[in-house]
């Protein structure tokens, strides 16, 4: 019997033995050596919904005052919010003709975080649970 490496691959091991019936003939049989591995056994959770599903949802509103100009609350939206210059003035037309505007929905978080900023920016914003 011949044990040799199979060419090309050096995990994979051919050998050549002479079958009895069939004297003068070789018959090659291959195997791979097998790398034993033990592997911790995970569990696998099923998949829910993301964490923001999960989360009620809260509404930042600006209202309309007096006091700022309607350029100016557009300016704003755009710098807290990064909108485009139309989608600022659709909701600052909103807030002047509606009396509010519901600017986002969104986490419990960022709500806060864009009440606050519209806040320094002296606009009257609010937030509330989504019903």
């Amino acid at each position: 019997m011949i044990f040799r490496p199979a060419r090309g691959n050096s995990r994979r091991f051919c050998f050549d033995r002479l079958h009895p019936a069939r004297q003068g003939t070789s018959l090659r049989l291959a195997f791979h050596m097998a790398e034993t591995e033990v592997l911790p056994e995970i569990e696998r959770e099923e998949k829910t919904d993301s964490k923001s599903d999960l989360e009620p949802a809260w509404l930042v509103i600006c209202w309309n005052d007096p006091v700022n100009l309607m350029t100016y609350v557009s300016h704003v939206f755009q710098k807290v919010f990064g909108w485009t210059r139309q989608k600022a003035e659709k909701h600052m037309l909103e807030v002047h003709r509606q009396g509010k505007s519901v600017l986002v929905r969104t986490t419990l978080e960022k709500a806060e975080h864009f009440v606050h900023e519209l806040q320094k920016y002296t606009l009257h914003a609010t937030m509330e649970r989504e019903s």
